[in-house]
């Protein structure tokens, strides 16, 4: 009804109503009007309810797209900014911790100043995508992900997700996740647009990690044998061969010269005071353990889970790279944990047992215009043990790289105890210029004419003669630098 129409019939009704009636018994009386108007809304009144419904409404797109500027601006933020934040927040620990940690804690404390409790977990999609929990979550409780989220979004396993989050109702005994306000460290559109790992063309390495500043190890393998971005290499070790500490000055030296790689190192069947060596001497890297006094089941889990995390990271463009000790022990692992097949080859070994640590291996690679996984990964020889021996085998023409370490460098004390001549990578001439690839071929047929001691403990000699490689190679054949 128009309004006009409205004003009128109120005041017909006002009218009739002001009159006096004969009631059927008793005085005549006036009949009270004020229920018949209270059902006449002004204009004015109707107005001001619309108002503030409007109001309510628009408030929720507002402050959502304050909450989207925030997590924008936090991502944007380098690490030593947000190492500065982090200590403003008083948050604990924050010096040891990744990017993506950092801007989790950091938007966890953002969160409680307005009220919201914001928390974060690695994604595990129950059976064909139905639902999922978020593990090791930041609150401790896991945390239940709808299928509608995991749909929407794209979600995979081992996805780190961040969201607001909502505490159990009623006989509920989980949180939920209310809204997913990140992926990975980065918006949760993104995710819509990420590559499978299986699509992506792996390419031969072609850009050179620059270990050539380094220590004396790293500078050894970066004139012998290359690391480039997507390597997939053995380090080759018989027992006290050093292994473990050349591990830890790869990790730093990586770490140190190539900023833009995330370094993992991941240690299966290990020692746990090795563990916790690892982690004291190599501050930024991320260390993944399962120590040899945990149940075989948990070397293969934990195995398995740091490879679809590096998957999810690269699928995003982004380096990793995965120091792994030992590739050996995790085969064994596997010959316990698996079902049998009922084959056993030389050693003892079922065959299926090698399937999983070849897919790991396999998994490193160098991605066409986007990022890489590079695995290296140690394999023990002259352990003793005949299904070591046919472990190393099986894994010998896998990888594109090798560093042999020598039992008889080791015995005399000489370390980093790398066989120069018997270390070597696969397409070298892809990752080092010609002009010093040359060099390098030349220093190596001069080493051959010597035995293995003197010619490691000479090109050490030499590598303590100059500041970094670049300088030697450029200096090398200018005067003669090798001893015979």
């Amino acid at each position: 009804m128009l309004k006009k129409e409205k004003e009128i019939e109120a005041e017909k009704m006002l009218e009739e109503q002001s009159e006096t009636v004969r009631p059927r018994r008793g005085r005549p009386r006036k009949i009270e009007i004020d229920k018949s108007l209270e059902n006449v809304e002004s204009t004015e009144e109707k107005k001001q309810k619309y108002d503030e419904e409007d109001s309510s409404k628009k408030s929720a797109p507002e402050n959502s797209n304050h909450e989207e500027k925030m997590i924008k601006d936090i991502l944007s933020e380098n690490v030593t900014k947000l190492k500065k934040m982090a200590k403003e927040y008083k948050i604990e620990g924050f010096s040891g911790m990744s990017k993506l940690e950092l801007i989790n804690a950091i938007l966890i404390k953002k969160g409680e100043e307005k009220g919201k409790t914001y928390g974060f977990g690695k994604l595990d999609v129950i059976g064909d995508g139905n639902y999922g929990f978020l593990r090791d979550t930041s609150i401790g409780p896991d945390v239940y992900v709808s299928i509608s989220q995991i749909k929407r979004f794209f979600l995979r396993n081992e996805d780190i997700v961040f969201g607001e989050l909502r505490i159990p109702i009623g006989t509920e005994k989980n949180y939920g996740i209310l809204k997913v306000l990140l992926v990975n460290g980065d918006l949760p559109e993104k995710s819509l647009e990420r590559p499978y790992f299986d699509d992506l063309v792996p390419s031969y390495p072609d850009e050179k990690l620059n270990l050539g500043s380094g220590e004396i190890s790293s500078r050894i393998i970066d004139l012998v044998s290359p690391i480039g971005k997507g390597q997939r290499g053995l380090i080759v070790s018989p027992p006290k061969a050093g292994k473990t500490m050349l591990l830890s000055t790869l990790a730093n030296d990586i770490i140190k010269y190539n900023p833009e790689i995330d370094v993992w190192i991941l240690l299966i069947d290990e020692r746990p005071e090795e563990v916790t060596d690892i982690k004291e001497n190599v501050k930024d890297a991320e260390v993944y353990s399962a120590t040899f006094d945990e149940d075989p089941r948990v070397h293969t889990e934990v195995t398995e889970n740091v490879l679809q995390m590096a998957k999810r990271q690269v699928e995003r463009g982004k380096d990793i790279l995965i120091l792994m000790d030992s590739l050996t022990r995790l085969a064994r692992s596997y010959n316990i944990t698996i079902p049998s097949s009922g084959k056993l080859i030389s050693g003892g070994i079922d065959p299926n047992a090698l399937y999983y640590p070849k897919r790991f291996l396999g998994a490193a690679r160098n991605i066409k215009n986007g990022g890489s996984l590079t695995i290296i990964a140690t394999a023990l020889v002259e352990t003793g043990s005949r299904m070591d021996e046919v472990i190393f085998e099986e894994f010998k023409g896998t990888g594109n790289m090798e560093i042999i370490l020598s039992r008889t460098l080791e015995q005399l004390r000489i370390f980093p105890a790398i066989d120069v001549l018997k270390s070597g990578t696969r397409r070298e001439e892809l990752l080092i210029p010609r002009k010093n690839l040359e060099k390098i071929w030349k220093l190596r047929r001069e080493l051959s004419e010597m035995s293995e001691v003197e010619g490691t403990r000479n090109l050490i000699e030499l590598i303590k003669k100059y500041k970094n490689n670049d300088e030697l190679l450029e200096d090398l054949y200018k005067t003669k630098k090798i001893n015979k």
